[in-house]
């Protein structure tokens, strides 16, 4: 049994049920000792970590809430370079992982896998929303919104002990120009986004409330915002259709007004857990 390939963490928040996939997911090809598994249960009220060590995971127990906190408890059992984030209910298979290793041995400091998004579920207006989104997104995604990141030593050292910030990979995101982080093809990472529109509007108030955070924190974005006229654009170009436009801009309205009443009340800041895609 050789040195692991890479060291994983997983926080996991009462997620019993999907962290046993995720894990197949991410070992199913894997060689004996070739990735080294830590899950962190962080406040769990379930059986996240009796289900994990069933499926050979390594598992650290905190009763501490905060998937920041938790993949600083995880990142300090981890055992060898690089280290991949993921989340809990993100499946990453073993060859996508290789793959994103391989990015970083060729000279990429940090790299994510490219996300396909499992709509099954989803209302309408969200799975539009989403299908726009994705089209929006995905020339500036970066190492965001994919569900999984991997660092080399030297990015490693850049961004932890991770500061408890609401968007971890958005931290991450920031802490790398777009020649050091990488989009990896041929590493593909199934991502579950919210199925209703209640909950699509909280984590899109919690994303933002997350980037203006890390814009406090002095971590700029380099990107600039979607607008309007890349919306257009595609409508234009037949890419969107105008009832999916419409239900991209009511969401992100929506979101928005949410966002300065969390504000208003001053609980901007609160971490909460995401549910939304369970």
């Amino acid at each position: 049994m050789g040195e692991p390939i890479a060291s994983v963490v997983i926080a996991a928040h009462n997620e019993e049920s999907v962290i046993a996939r995720c894990l197949r997911t991410l070992t199913s090809t894997a060689k004996p000792g070739e990735l080294d598994v830590v899950v962190v249960a962080n406040a769990c009220e379930d059986r996240t970590a009796q289900i994990a060590r069933a499926e050979r995971a390594r598992v650290v127990e905190t009763p501490i809430g905060g998937k920041a906190h938790a993949l600083v408890l995880g990142d300090a059992e981890c055992r060898a370079f690089p280290r991949l984030y993921l989340d809990a209910d993100v499946d990453l298979d073993t060859e996508s992982l290789r793959r994103m290793v391989t990015a970083l041995d060729r000279g990429a400091l940090a790299c994510s896998p490219v996300p396909t998004y499992d709509l099954s579920g989803c209302s309408v207006v969200t799975k539009r929303f989403h299908q726009v989104f994705e089209k929006m997104a995905a020339a500036q995604r970066g190492l965001t919104g994919t569900g999984a990141y991997l660092l080399s030593k030297e990015a490693h050292e850049r961004v932890f002990p991770l500061p408890q910030v609401i968007s971890d990979d958005g931290y991450v995101h920031r802490s790398f120009s777009a020649s050091e982080r990488q989009s990896v093809e041929g590493a593909r990472s199934v991502v579950r986004p919210a199925r209703t529109l209640k909950a699509l509007i909280r984590r899109r108030a919690r994303v933002r409330l997350g980037n203006r955070e890390l814009d406090r924190l002095g971590r700029k974005a380099e990107d600039p915002p979607m607008g309007l006229g890349s919306l257009l654009t595609l409508v234009r170009r037949r890419q969107v259709g105008v009832f999916a436009a419409v239900c991209f801009l009511t969401v992100m309205f929506v979101d928005k007004i949410l966002t300065r009443w969390r504000r208003v009340r001053g609980s901007d800041a609160t971490w909460s857990s995401d549910r939304g895609s369970r």
